[in-house]
């Protein structure tokens, strides 16, 4: 028995039918290799409450932030006059702080500070290494997974009510879950103007809630972040003493990581929590 064969002719319609169907079929293929160009290197957008979302897109292009690999700035601790520099890989939130007198590091495992313990007078590493990058990154860390954003009772704060977003987080996030954010918002631009928190010490110990104030939103090609940082305590639904205050600029949002060797502990550093 002969083995089965295509026909030596076509006829027209055939013909037709496949050349069609050739045309679709290199027609898609074209059209993934663009989309998975466009999408190189960005990942899936998370899920968020479309409340949530809004606080976000009043806050520029926050899917820049989202898809960023790395971060940079430059904060001046007002009243001290000291500057900080801070180096950050955002998925591994790998980070490095340089100051005139020490540098501070996490290089993905353990703190460590340099040249020796001595020359940074807080109390802990683990705990300030990452402090103000949360709080100057606010809203946008809020996408982070195992944190979610709901929508709460409005609170008052110096006498101005303010739609209000409560952070929580998972046991297994890097946050401690006992952490507490309440954001207040800004009823006619939609930005962050305070972040009502209680983080716990290094010690466990729950301190009462403070306020931190987002002031002089500046662009950084797309995205907006606060110029000034101030942090007050809170008396009676109101701002009273002023505890700190930190002004930021060269906020620059980078499409690769920086080398991890610069998070490693120099020679002279020594680990420590």
């Amino acid at each position: 028995m002969e083995d089965a064969q295509f026909p030596a002719k076509l006829n027209s319609q055939t013909r037709y039918k496949m050349q069609k169907l050739t045309l679709t079929f290199a027609s898609l293929l074209l059209l993934v290799s663009i989309i998975s160009c466009q999408n190189k290197g960005e990942k899936a957008l998370p899920e968020l409450s479309p409340e949530f979302t809004a606080v976000l897109e009043a806050h520029g292009e926050w899917q820049k932030w989202y898809n960023a690999k790395a971060e940079s700035y430059a904060m001046i601790h007002e009243g001290v006059m000291i500057e900080e520099n801070a180096f950050i890989n955002l998925e591994s939130r790998k980070i490095r702080l340089s100051t005139t007198d020490f540098e501070i590091g996490f290089d993905g495992y353990q703190t460590w500070v340099s040249p020796n313990r001595e020359a940074y007078s807080g109390e802990s590493l683990k705990f300030y290494h990452n402090l103000y990058f949360y709080f100057f990154n606010i809203p946008y860390v809020f996408t982070d997974q195992g944190v979610t954003v709901e929508k709460v009772e409005d609170k008052s704060l110096n006498g101005k009510k303010y739609p209000t977003f409560q952070a929580k987080f998972d046991a297994n996030t890097a946050s401690n879950p006992k952490n507490q954010y309440f954001m207040l918002v800004n009823p006619e631009t939609n930005r962050l103007e305070y972040v009502l928190y209680t983080v716990p010490s290094y010690d466990g110990e729950v301190p009462p809630f403070s306020a931190l104030k987002y002031e002089d939103y500046r662009d950084s090609n797309g995205v907006f972040f606060p110029r000034i940082l101030t942090g007050y305590t809170i008396e009676n639904d109101s701002t009273k003493i002023l505890k700190y205050q930190v002004t930021i600029a060269d906020a620059l949002l980078l499409d690769e990581e920086f080398d991890s060797e610069i998070f490693e502990k120099p020679k002279d550093g020594v680990y420590a929590d």
